[in-house]
């Protein structure tokens, strides 16, 4: 595609689509000699020109020569930085600024990583004890890792260094009663163990944390104070489910998204750096506010977020949270958990309690129709995701499966030890595989072909304090040449960076 042809059919707004998600940062380029613009993602040179991925997933070249100045002085940032093997304006480190990643994939951007692991699993470097208790996963920014847990009735907000564990410093953002339980207005289910559900989500020099009672909170990457709060239920008419509010926020642009559920608006977005409310999805009104995190994506030439509730997937307008479509979900009775998987204009939503899996596409006028329907995978909590027309994912009863996303097949499943049921994290090519009920963890192959381990070891130490019925329950991530996992108090981290 040329650029003059790429300009005049983009002219409008477009959102680059990678891996099933909207990738958050997409950049607006500039033909110097005209000052047309579009939005794309830099997808390396080719030569002289410059590859743009479009939101289609077309790529177009052009001689970088065309476009401005500031375009030009990006490409030669990211040229310097990628022969350092470092991502550009990240200090020398990637970010995994939210849950599943940057661009919601739970994909991992690193690569020169082990494949293969010795009997004993790959070097630990540290374990942080203070985490407290919880399922709340981590994002990374600024060299640090953040996440929540609740020391005795005080949630908090805590950063550590991620190369060394040493914890920067806690923040208190709500109170966490481990006594209230199911049947209790003002609690959530605690069998399985009170805490934080919530990954903390980071932009901009600061971190949005949500507890599970409804405190939601802005708080300085820095040093953590509080720069604003709110509760969902007193602010804004929430209602959690029975195990409490466990969603991760959704920032874009100047806006930070949360849904309390409920029936006066499902769905807010608030000033990221203020708090202010900017606009309620009134149409919404779920009532559960339910457990699944908002995707961000573009369908039709509208940028859009899709929400996951109990009976039907919604999806609002960014810019005024009026809805533009609704999908049904009539099988999760009980739970909806997994975040869905959006490609182009179909999307691919999966739940346990033997609700199973389904694709449905977004027509031109916003209809909406099924693609296929079946019970193949029944995720429960533990994640699905996407790589090259296939999804992996844990399915109740039959183990870590390979579904091919375009017919709803299954392609293979796996139910040895360690492949029972659990979380799964990508990267490099390869499956990160945490078993909840022994915190095995295993790295296998992301392909079709077939099930291949290449090693297996167990998380040690894990919680004595973790109520008897909970799992190891957080995902894994890996980042900067490193493996984190997590169970209650305790965050381990292992070196997973090849030497060759």
């Amino acid at each position: 595609m040329h650029l003059k042809t790429l300009l005049l059919t983009f002219s409008a707004v477009a959102f680059l689509s990678f891996g099933g998600a909207g990738v958050l940062w997409a950049r607006t380029w500039t033909e110097a000699a005209s000052g047309k613009t579009i939005q794309a993602d830099y997808a390396g040179m080719n030569g002289n020109k410059v590859k743009l991925k479009m939101a289609n997933g077309q790529v177009a070249e052009a001689d970088l020569s065309r476009f401005s100045a500031e375009d030009q002085a990006f490409v030669q940032e990211q040229l310097a930085a990628g022969s350092r093997g470092e991502v550009a304006g990240s200090g020398g480190a990637a970010d995994w600024p939210q849950w599943r990643g940057p661009d919601q994939t739970d994909i991992s951007p690193e690569t020169g990583l082990l494949t293969s692991w010795p009997s004993k699993g790959p070097e630990q470097l540290w374990v942080y004890d203070g985490a407290g208790m919880g399922y709340s996963g981590y994002s990374f920014a600024e060299g640090k890792l953040f996440t929540m847990g609740s020391r005795g009735e005080d949630i908090m907000v805590i950063a550590l260094d991620a190369n060394t564990g040493n914890e920067l410093w806690a923040t208190k953002i709500g109170t966490d009663d481990p006594n209230l339980g199911k049947g209790d207005p003002k609690g959530y289910t605690t069998k399985w163990g009170n805490g934080p559900r919530s990954t903390p989500t980071y932009a901009d020099g600061k971190v949005y944390a949500l507890g599970p009672e409804g405190s939601f909170a802005c708080v300085s990457s820095e040093d953590g104070k509080v720069v604003w709060s709110k509760d969902l239920i007193t602010d804004f008419g929430g209602k959690f489910g029975g195990w409490g509010f466990a969603e991760s926020p959704l920032v874009d642009g100047d806006k930070v998204m949360i849904c309390p559920g409920g029936n006066e608006a499902g769905i807010v977005a608030l000033n990221k750096d203020t708090g202010a409310t900017i606009w309620k999805a009134e149409d919404v009104k779920p009532g559960k506010a339910e457990y699944a995190t908002l995707m961000i994506s573009e369908m039709n030439g509208v940028r859009q977020y899709i929400r996951f509730f109990e009976t039907e997937v919604v999806s609002v307008r960014a810019e005024d949270g009026s809805v533009l479509w609704r999908a049904e979900w009539p099988n999760g009775k009980t739970a909806v958990i997994p975040t869905p998987v959006v490609v182009g204009n179909q999307v691919y939503v999966t739940s346990g309690y033997g609700a199973g899996s389904k694709m449905f596409e977004v027509g031109p006028d916003n209809s909406v129709k099924d693609v296929w329907v079946n019970s193949e995978m029944k995720n429960h909590h533990g994640g699905v995701v996407h790589i090259d027309g296939y999804v992996y994912g844990f399915s109740d009863g039959a183990g870590l499966i390979c579904q091919d996303l375009k017919s709803g097949e299954l392609v293979w499943n796996e139910k040895g030890r360690g492949m029972t049921k659990g979380a799964v994290h990508a990267a490099d090519g390869m499956l990160y595989c945490l078993d909840e009920q022994e915190g095995l963890v295993s790295l296998v192959e992301a392909n079709p072909k077939g099930f291949k381990s290449h090693g297996q070891f167990q998380l040690d130490p894990q919680s004595e304090e973790r109520s008897p019925q909970g799992r190891v329950w957080t995902h894994p991530v890996v980042i900067n040449g490193k493996l984190y996992l997590r169970d209650q108090q305790y965050i381990h981290c292992y070196d997973v960076k090849s030497d060759t």
